[in-house]
């Protein structure tokens, strides 16, 4: 079985995916969603913890390979980089989304030499505003930024026009079209569901698909 339908299973089972295509969130940027992901509440599910942190070291592995550093985004990323680094037996530290107002005024907490090889741990990406906030600040520090690895990403066209500008790259653990899939097949929404989903992350913008 491919990792990004392990990792959705996983993350389905624990109900850390949201579904709600007749009644959306809403997002701190206003957009207006079907789904919602939470994956803080990988934490509290050991089993599903063990194969999403273990997913983790191994994509660090296979496609980072001279990853000195794993740094975790604030606050979702810290504790998926700290336990990937355990794993790993790799240093971590992670960016603030601003610096402290107060002892040292860190934004990168955790020693950080330039020049150092560094991996993004990212909880989800959506839009990407917020990781690229974070590879900048890396990027200023001196590190050498490798990419990111993330356990979700909606796929959006925003996000991946970011990232690219940004020349970042990112992996996914699993995505938006694979949850949306096996949720489906396992009863967690209704195949007429998946137009609704799928227009949501072509077009976010477009709220058509509400009620639709």
């Amino acid at each position: 079985m491919s990792i990004e339908r392990t990792v959705a299973e996983a993350l389905l089972s624990i109900k850390a995916v949201f579904f709600r295509p007749q009644e959306p969130f809403t997002w701190a940027s206003g957009i207006k969603s079907p789904v919602y992901c939470d994956n803080r509440l990988i934490l509290t599910a050991p089993e599903q913890r063990n194969i999403v942190e273990q997913a983790i070291a191994d994509t660090v592995k296979a496609e980072y390979p001279e990853a000195e550093v794993l740094m975790g985004t604030s606050t979702a990323g810290i504790a998926h980089a700290a336990i990937a680094a355990s794993i790993l037996g790799m240093p971590m530290g992670y960016v603030r989304g601003s610096s402290k107002d107060h002892g040292r005024q860190n934004r990168i907490e955790g020693k950080l030499e330039a020049g150092q090889k560094v991996v993004v741990i990212e909880d989800l990406i959506s839009t990407g505003g917020s990781v690229i906030d974070v590879v900048d600040a890396l990027r200023e520090a001196g590190a050498e930024v490798l990419g990111i690895v993330s356990i979700f990403t909606y796929g959006m066209q925003k996000g991946l026009d970011r990232l690219a500008a940004a020349n970042v790259k990112n992996v996914s653990l699993t995505n938006f079209d694979t949850i949306a899939s096996v949720a489906a097949e396992t009863g967690y929404i209704a195949d007429s569901d998946i137009a609704k989903l799928l227009k949501f992350r072509d077009n976010p913008s477009d709220e058509s698909w509400i009620g639709a």
